[in-house]
Parts: C-alpha cells; sequence; structure tokens
C-alpha cells in the first residue's frame, strides 16, 4: 500500500529549519483530493452537508489568505494537473500549488499562526495525498 503523505514530520521541520535560506522560500505543492471530504476529526468547522475534497480545499484557501498575506506571503499559481509528462504515470495530482513567502520565518509564523491552525481541519479533510517541496531560488548551477 503506497504511504499518503499529510504532515511534515519532524525530521522534515528540522531539517527545513536548519537550511540557511536567505530571502524568498518558494514552496510547491502537489494535491490529490479526496471525492467526499471527511470532517469525522474537525466537527466544529464540518459544512452542514457533506462536500468534495475539492470543495473542502477551496474553504482552506479562503480562510488561509488572509494570514498568507499578513506573513508577506501569496498565491504565485493554482494549476489542474494529471498526469506527470516525465515521471510515474501512476502518480496523479489534482492541483498544483505554487506559494513564494518572504522567507522561512515569515512561513513558521504564518505556519505556527494559532488562529490558522483552525483552518487546518479543512486541509486536512480535503486531501488524501499531498508534497510540499520548499524551493531556495539560485541565479546559477554554479
Amino acid at each position: 500500500m503506497q504511504a499518503s503523505y499529510l504532515n511534515p514530520t519532524d525530521e522534515s521541520a528540522k531539517q527545513l529549519f536548519s537550511k540557511s535560506i536567505r530571502g524568498e522560500v518558494i514552496m510547491l505543492n502537489l494535491l490529490r483530493f479526496k471525492e467526499i471530504a471527511n470532517y469525522s476529526q474537525f466537527s466544529e468547522i464540518a459544512p452542514k452537508t457533506p462536500i468534495t475534497g475539492k470543495e473542502a480545499y477551496q474553504i482552506y484557501i479562503n480562510q488561509t489568505l488572509p494570514f498568507l498575506e499578513k506573513s508577506g506571503g501569496e498565491i504565485m499559481l493554482l494549476g489542474k494537473s494529471e498526469h506527470f509528462f516525465i515521471g510515474p504515470m501512476e502518480e496523479k495530482w489534482d492541483l498544483v500549488m505554487i506559494i513564494k513567502q518572504k522567507s522561512l520565518d515569515s512561513f513558521l509564523s504564518f505556519a505556527s499562526d494559532p488562529q490558522y491552525q483552525v483552518v487546518l481541519g479543512h486541509r486536512e479533510a480535503a486531501i488524501v495525498d499531498s508534497r510540499l517541496l520548499p524551493i531556495e531560488a539560485i541565479s546559477s548551477l554554479l
């Protein structure tokens, strides 16, 4: 059975924040949605009637934007995707999202905001699998 990835591990967080990334950080998100969002662990924020994972993720985006913008971040791209052109054909992603954050510190401030933590339930209810790749901009390979 394939593993699902929904949240960072302690090790991945330690690895990211131990880097000396200076300046902007770009976050590449690949997301696969549940057919029906699962709010069983988030009953306090659950909609009155069942909704799709895609709809739950839209709620997450709508409620997250104020926190993201307050921390200096922005959504650079929301895009539909399915199969890789180069890569494993069996991997399918419903949404590609690119987020720009002004620094690792501002990302940490955003992610640790207690009010934002409540919004995370919509994300958890929405997705069945995800990838998040932090990217540091460079000017050349050399």
